[in-house]
């Protein structure tokens, strides 16, 4: 007999194992209505495409479709910005920057040119108040004279002042990324390697990445690279108050800050066509909210990869996708949303 087969063996007899463990937790739920949404909509998502819910740390469903499972890697766009948003939260558990810091107290071209009133919270929130472009063709060209991250940041010091910072919200690549650049100041270290170590190393997000193949400037607001698992251990790192693999990796208290809403007050500029109506937290959409509080987030990103929390009934829910979609579909999705609703238990009051 070859060495082999009892490791075979042994693979095999886990494999059931762990089979015969998670049927009595799928067997709780009937996503029958889940299935039927799902092909009524296929056609609008994309023929490529992965979705997968979990419920704390258990996988509950999953489908893959077409030429795509949830190991391939392709660009998320706005996605990265939940992520983006979490690296800010991590430096302020460490005590390293406040979200009421001026950004000029790192970037003095701020200060120079007037813009001494922007802050990191201003800027995870997307209202600087610095004139941005609302086509997304126009920022893409746009970037692409830019060598660095802070090449681009100093821009965007002598760009003209479009309102007054906290007064109005323009969703936009702008605030992260200068957020994304005073990291850059603190760490003495480039995004893409920083947000890798901090974060992705620590949660097991070991195909996620920000780093650009052909030397262009890091996109800190639509740069990442990642993957439908990948993704999905960041949300449930979210879920579970900040823990991912025994590590506390944020604070309890960053990730309650994460959904408090910033849009309460402000007028809303510009919004994409997604997330018309939805209010802002910190580096996603509120989808609902109680109190002031999101009660659900989403961080749809333009090439149609859709994450979202349901903090009140406990799970975590994300279609990737392989094609160029574009933002628009918040409709189908949240009708996805009221299909899991109802097989999941809500703890809100």
């Amino acid at each position: 007999m070859s060495y082999k087969s009892p490791l075979i063996c042994l693979k095999s007899s886990l494999l059931a194992i762990s089979l015969l463990l998670l049927q009595p937790v799928i067997a709780q739920y009937n996503f029958q209505e889940l299935d039927q949404e799902w092909q009524t909509r296929q056609k609008l998502l994309g023929k490529d495409a992965v979705i997968l819910l979990s419920s704390k740390d258990t996988l509950i469903y999953k489908k893959e479709v077409g030429d795509f499972n949830a190991k391939t890697v392709a660009p998320i766009a706005s996605c990265s910005k939940w992520l983006t948003a979490a690296l800010v939260m991590q430096f302020v558990d460490e005590g390293k920057l406040s979200l009421d810091d001026k950004v000029a107290k790192w970037l003095p071209e701020f200060e120079k040119y007037g813009k001494n009133y922007i802050t990191i919270r201003l800027c995870l929130c997307h209202e600087t108040g610095i004139a941005d472009e609302a086509s997304f063709l126009k920022k893409m060209l746009g970037r692409k004279k830019f060598a660095s991250l802070e090449e681009e940041v100093n821009s965007f010091a002598s760009t003209d002042i479009r309102t007054n910072p906290g007064t109005d919200f323009w969703y936009g690549s702008i605030g992260l990324n200068i957020a994304g650049r005073v990291l850059e100041i603190i760490s003495k270290k480039k995004f893409d390697v920083l947000i890798k170590q901090k974060l992705f190393n620590v949660i097991g997000m070991r195909k996620t990445s920000f780093t650009t193949l052909d030397a262009s400037a890091i996109n800190p607001s639509g740069g990442a690279m990642s993957t439908a698992d990948d993704y999905m251990k960041f949300l449930v790192m979210l879920l579970n108050k900040g823990k991912a693999n025994g590590k506390q990796v944020l604070s309890e208290e960053s990730v309650e800050r994460l959904k408090e809403i910033q849009t309460k007050s402000v007028k809303i500029s510009y919004a994409p066509k997604a997330a018309e109506g939805f209010g802002y937290a910190l580096g996603s959409w509120v989808v609902g909210e109680k109190e002031g509080k999101a009660t659900s987030l989403a961080c749809p990103g333009l090439f149609g990869t859709w994450p979202m929390i349901d903090f009140c009934r406990g799970y975590a829910y994300l279609v990737f996708v392989k094609n160029l979609l574009g933002e628009e579909r918040a409709e189908a999705h949240l009708a996805l949303k009221k299909a899991i609703d109802g097989q999941m238990t809500s703890t809100c009051k």
